[in-house]
């Protein structure tokens, strides 16, 4: 899930606990479920309406058009029709759609790229988001599948897409010079949701949202995120925005949530704000690689941290932060199962739906949270904690597989 965008690496991929100075409580494991498992790097998650819910999976690659890796240049990569979309119905697993576009490492099959996420328009029509994170021409397209980097219209009875906004066509034709390593040309949207008849993506590669009109009219940029910097004792460095997540709030504007590029900065992910008038605002600070944002009926904000600390760091623990309206926060889950978070969403029970071990294959699994659940807890001091594109971050992990298999 890989989110390398313009000058480096985004992510550990499109594939996202904060830096705390307080006592911060983290609720037990017990608060937790599993109630889909053996994905393959399992991206965005959302519900029906009829209660059914939808998740995206990246796929494995496969053999075509294999080349360099642009997340490993030392690494062979190859694209397939391996992605699809999962039902879990009457505690029944299912994929109802397949051969869909990914790309992965040949050797791993993990930091895949695909289908990134769908979501249900008020009608109940389904729509789904596929990533392109490199290239950006349909003959990277794997044989009888969808074209990477576009916004679909799914019918799920008969399995038909059809295509409503080129999301990276658009950005290639606006700026055809934004190179990732190895010359690819950049471009991953990465997550979406929608508002009565308009679509807002998330653009991990290019740093910016979009919003499209579900008849595929008027597809134009929203807003976009500058570079921003930190400074040390020696010198100030350059990291890239990477945006991941997007959410209507209660009051109608837009939030979006930040992974951070490249040195990955612990703690200076935040969470933006969107008026009508474009312009974005920090709403809230502190955080590490995050991937996903939503809010519940009640007005409370969940934020989706891929892992705790700076992925090349080798330990993926992710967290789930609950934002109350009043800016207290809770974290609700930390590691205990969550590993490498991609995607969360809000359930018709009210709890937290969350995409786990997403940026490698076989593994990936779907969990439950329950946001009020009594559970014993255990006050700890933090410190600086430090997300597929999302997910390079699994290499790191290999050597821990084995003992995902066996949890499994």
């Amino acid at each position: 899930m890989s989110f390398l965008n313009k000058s480096a690496f985004s992510f550990a991929a499109l594939t996202f606990c904060f830096a705390v100075v307080l006592e911060t409580k983290l609720a037990a494991a017990t608060t937790v479920s599993v109630v889909a498992d053996g994905l393959d790097n399992v991206r965005g998650l959302s519900f029906s309406p009829d209660g059914s819910l939808y998740v995206t999976e990246a796929g494995v690659g496969g053999d075509q058009l294999c080349s360099a890796s642009f997340t490993f240049p030392g690494q062979q990569a190859c694209i397939g029709p391996s992605g699809a979309v999962t039902r879990i119905k009457d505690a029944k697993q299912e994929r109802v759609l397949t051969n869909l576009p990914s790309w992965a490492l040949l050797s791993t099959s993990g930091q895949g790229i695909g289908a990134n996420d769908i979501q249900f328009d008020a009608a109940g029509n389904a729509y789904l988001l596929i990533g392109l994170s490199g290239g950006g021409n349909s003959n990277n397209t794997p044989l009888n599948s969808p074209n990477f980097g576009e916004l679909y219209k799914v019918d799920l009875n008969t399995g038909a897409l059809t295509s409503i906004a080129d999301i990276s066509g658009y950005e290639f034709a606006k700026d055809p010079t934004v190179l990732l390593p190895n010359g690819y040309v950049g471009s991953n949207p990465y997550s979406f949701t929608i508002k009565g008849d308009t679509a807002y993506i998330a653009n991990a590669n290019r740093n910016e949202v979009l919003s499209v009109n579900l008849d595929g009219s008027n597809l134009k940029t929203l807003v976009e995120f500058p570079d921003q910097t930190i400074t040390t004792s020696t010198q100030e460095i350059k990291y890239q925005a990477v945006p991941t997540g997007v959410a209507i709030g209660p009051d109608k504007a837009l939030y979006v949530s930040q992974f951070t590029g490249v040195p990955i900065p612990e703690g200076k992910a935040n969470i933006y704000r969107v008026g009508e008038d474009g312009k974005a605002t920090v709403y809230a600070d502190g955080f590490t690689q995050l991937t996903d944002l939503t809010f519940d009926t009640e007005g409370n904000l969940y934020a989706l941290q891929f892992a705790n600390q700076a992925f090349y760091k080798g330990n993926l623990d992710g967290s789930l932060i609950q934002i109350a309206p009043d800016g207290t926060r809770r974290t609700l889950l930390s590691g205990n199962g969550l590993e490498s978070a991609t995607a969360l969403t809000i359930g018709p029970d009210g709890a937290v739906y969350v995409s786990s071990f997403g940026d490698r294959p076989g593994v990936g699994q779907v969990l439950r949270i329950d946001p009020k659940a009594k559970v014993p807890e255990s006050s700890s001091a933090l410190g600086v904690l430090a997300f597929g594109a999302l997910g390079i971050g699994s290499y790191l992990a290999r050597k821990r597989r084995q003992k995902l298999v066996n949890c499994g």
